[in-house]
């Protein structure tokens, strides 16, 4: 290991020790590609690798912090940072995880991708991901199993799995990751990590994606660097289809995640909208965090949403989320997996004015179900997961009789985390507890206000000094 230094450093941290030339750009960036060397053939996080464009990145950072007075560099310079594999970064390929996309390199980058490289980021590969990001397992015909550190026989959660298992163990020290129905909060609770999905058009990318559904952020190991990388990818974006506003114009995200957020009526559940079992490792996960919110001074209670039937709430959602391919370029729809092109199929099958309907429905449940935040309590907390992660493979079991079975099948991983997304509200994961006899992560969600980002980062705070979580090692890539 070069110089002593810890990969599981937090970004940060490493950015202040580069901004301060106690190490270089060069020296970290050789340290996680040797790691990526190493944990690679085991967990498979990479859909693809650059390491000479990632050395040559490096020592362009080494000049930049050589010639630039200290106060004058990006916020990030220097630190490697994985990219998903859905979203194209210039001169690299870019497939969705699928065999249907084109191999060839990328013409230009997504303004997410570019954002990144503004704050000082080198780019340090892509990340797998399943095709399209459809389900909550980060496995796909294209680029085979990703693995969890912690029980490589388990799932790191999907779709940013490939991003969660590169942090967690220590391939990477942050990596971007984008979140649909879960797919932030997921992977980190399957690995142990901060994970947060900021409000409804916080962070912006080209497009508004799948009516605002999808977001864009990153998977890190501590509160304070997802705090700062909502300072780089959360500004306004003049050119975008709709902007959230700033609860306080002028104060960096990072300021406000270390504020004390007052007494706040918490509200808890450990009851899912859609009956589904709960494993008791997750109930215990949110009780542990129930109980050191309290004695933080909260007012601490149970509580519930009401987000209509199932049927409600799955009809409409599902109607949205069957159009997800539409955002993933391909050229071969014949080479697509056969979920997601049943899932297109299904879309196909549904008119203009049906699928308008199911927008109406959505714009109104969300009305109903946002109305408890502020009336019945200020944050709601919940398991971030039904289940422990699965084990590898069993995504598909069903497949061959129904190919949407895979899909019905992730039901339990996004029970919780598809309301926020449907909602728009701010939710993170928090990875508070770990459960002995599985030797897996186990996180629990909160829930703030909408537009309330910092409430949700503020109350991540404390559990992240009430219950810490940061020298957790996993089994593969433990110092």
């Amino acid at each position: 290991m070069l110089r002593g230094m810890d990969p599981f450093t937090p970004a940060v941290e490493l950015a202040a020790a580069i901004r301060r030339k106690d190490v270089s750009p060069v020296e970290v960036a050789d340290l996680y590609l040797e790691r990526i060397e190493q944990l690679e053939p085991t967990l498979n996080a990479f859909a693809h690798r650059a390491d000479d464009d990632v050395r040559d990145a490096a020592k362009r950072a080494a000049d930049l912090v050589a010639t630039t007075p200290e106060d004058e560099l990006p916020p990030f310079v220097g630190v490697p940072l994985p990219i998903k594999d859905l979203n194209p970064v210039q001169g690299w390929p870019c497939t969705y995880g699928s065999n249907g996309a084109a191999r060839g390199p990328r013409a230009a980058s997504d303004p997410i991708v570019d954002r990144f490289v503004d704050a000082g980021f080198i780019l340090l590969g892509m990340t797998n991901s399943p095709e399209f990001g459809t389900i909550s397992f980060t496995e796909s015909a294209a680029h085979g199993v990703t693995r969890n550190p912690w029980q490589p026989d388990h799932t790191p959660g999907g779709s940013s799995g490939g991003a969660a298992a590169a942090v967690a163990s220590g391939m990477a020290p942050i990596a971007h990751a984008s979140d649909g129905g879960g797919s932030i909060r997921i992977p980190a609770s399957c690995c142990g990590l901060v994970g947060l999905k900021a409000s409804r058009a916080r962070v912006n990318n080209e497009f508004f994606e799948m009516e605002g559904l999808v977001s864009e952020g990153v998977v890190t190991r501590t509160v304070a660097d997802t705090a700062a990388a909502l300072d780089v990818l959360g500004v306004v974006d003049p050119h975008a289809f709709t902007n959230a506003p700033h609860p306080e114009p002028g104060h960096s995200w990072a300021e406000l995640a270390q504020r004390d957020p007052g007494r706040l009526r918490v509200g808890f559940t450990t009851t899912p909208p859609i009956d589904v079992p709960v494993d008791p490792a997750c109930v215990a996960a949110v009780e542990r965090a129930a109980a050191a919110l309290g004695d933080a001074g909260h007012d601490v209670f149970e509580a519930g949403i009401d987000v209509g039937t199932p049927e409600e709430f799955l009809g409409s959602f599902t109607t949205i989320w069957n159009t997800g391919s539409v955002w993933s370029p391909v050229e071969d729809w014949d080479a697509i997996e056969p979920l997601n092109a049943a899932l297109r199929d299904a879309a196909r099958a549904v008119d203009s004015l049906a699928f308008a309907e199911a927008v109406r429905a959505t714009q109104r449940l969300v009305r109903h179900a946002v109305a408890h935040w502020g009336r019945d309590f200020d944050v709601l907390l919940t398991p971030t997961m039904a289940t422990l992660p699965p084990r590898c493979g069993s995504v598909w079991e069903g497949g061959d009789a129904d190919p949407v079975a895979p899909l019905f099948n992730c039901v339990p991983m996004a029970v919780f985390t598809s309301v926020c997304n449907v909602t728009g509200l701010p939710a993170i994961n928090v990875p508070v507890h770990h459960d002995d006899a599985s030797g897996l992560p186990v996180g629990v969600h909160v829930i703030a206000a909408p537009w309330r980002d910092d409430v949700a980062l503020q109350l991540a705070t404390q559990l992240e000094l009430a219950l810490p979580w940061n020298d957790r090692r996993p089994n593969v890539g433990a110092l």
